[in-house]
């Protein structure tokens, strides 16, 4: 290699990278040289470096000292350069380190682990969500995708911020959508419903473009967009204002049921659990199956076939293999 290929690589390194490679460059060459200087006091070119070190950096252990003048003057010259080296270095570093820590919580780092999961829109819906998923699965790495917030405190919040818009290609490569283990789109609460409706399907369409595989759930408000988010690749599109009206119609003709908000904590203090349906329930009714799992806690709601759910199926239907056992569990 020669000079001019050097410089080539070495002003194309990241400027820490090349901070770094001088610091190095200096200690071998100030150790080499007080080792051919004062070869007595300095036995190998370890100890010259090891001394080099020592002093560039002002710590100064005294266990290796230059007696002749060269040597000292050597020293003087290292303790100039060396020595204003390693602390802008030091000081660069952590500069970088508080950079680092403000660039994450403003959204602009890159994610780059694999198998997380990818929340966008930033609500009190995708706050609990958060709040859930870390309670029961500590090890998930959950990216954030939003462009209304300016920052998101990473100490407070558990999560690898993104910001900007889920449906530009150079926004979900950050949030490496190619290897995300699923996707959750929320509708945007600030826009009307029309508006949210059309985001949330134009996002699926990136994702999709850019990860055929993963699942992506949608919640869409408005029933006309379900089957274009459908289209769009969802595989699950969830209809909130469907369920809130169904829980408000029960409330408004209630007799002596319980208030509406024990409803909704009730269903909050609950989750719902996927089974393989054991060799030996094989062939048994619904409800004997329902038996079984109720003398362990579980409530069996229902099952899917052929990926089509069957909830609250006739007591006499008989369960076959590869079905999934649906379960409503508390948390």
């Amino acid at each position: 290699m020669n000079i001019e290929q050097f410089k080539h690589i070495y002003f194309r390194l990241p400027v820490i990278a090349r901070l770094l490679l001088t610091i190095v460059i200096v200690m071998l060459v100030f150790g080499s040289v007080i080792h051919l200087v004062e070869p007595e006091q300095f036995p190998t070119i370890f100890d010259g470096i090891w001394w080099a070190i020592v002093t560039g950096s002002t710590v100064g252990y005294g266990d290796y000292v230059p007696l002749s003048t060269a040597g000292r003057l050597i020293g003087i010259l290292l303790i100039l350069t060396g020595g204003g080296v390693i602390t802008f270095y030091i000081a660069l570093f952590s500069a970088f380190t508080v950079k680092h820590e403000k660039d994450l919580s403003d959204g602009k780092v890159a994610y780059q682990g694999m198998n997380h999961i990818v929340f966008v829109g930033w609500n009190e819906r995708t706050k609990k969500l958060i709040e859930i998923t870390k309670k029961h699965k500590q090890k998930t790495e959950i990216i954030l995708i939003d462009q209304t917030l300016t920052n998101v405190p990473y100490q407070q919040y558990p999560i690898h911020f993104i910001k900007g818009d889920a449906t530009d290609d150079i926004v979900l490569e950050k949030a490496n959508i190619k290897h995300a283990s699923r996707v959750v789109i929320t509708a945007d609460a600030t826009n009307n419903e029309r508006q949210a409706d059309h985001f949330t399907i134009l996002a699926t369409v990136a994702i999709r473009g850019n990860n055929r595989e993963v699942p992506i759930i949608v919640e869409i408000l408005t029933t006309n967009q379900v089957e274009n988010a459908i289209r769009a690749g969802a595989n699950t599109v969830l209809r909130p204002n469907d369920f809130i009206s169904s829980l408000l119609y029960h409330e408004l003709y209630k007799t002596k049921s319980k208030p509406f908000e024990t409803i909704i904590q009730l269903l909050a203090n609950n989750q719902l659990h996927h089974y393989e349906l054991p060799k030996e329930l094989e062939d048994k009714p619904f409800l004997y199956v329902l038996q079984e799992f109720k003398k362990d806690d579980c409530l069996l709601i229902g099952i899917i076939r052929d990926n089509e759910w069957k909830l609250n199926p006739k007591a006499e239907l008989k369960l076959i293999k590869n079905d999934i056992l649906v379960t409503l569990e508390s948390w």
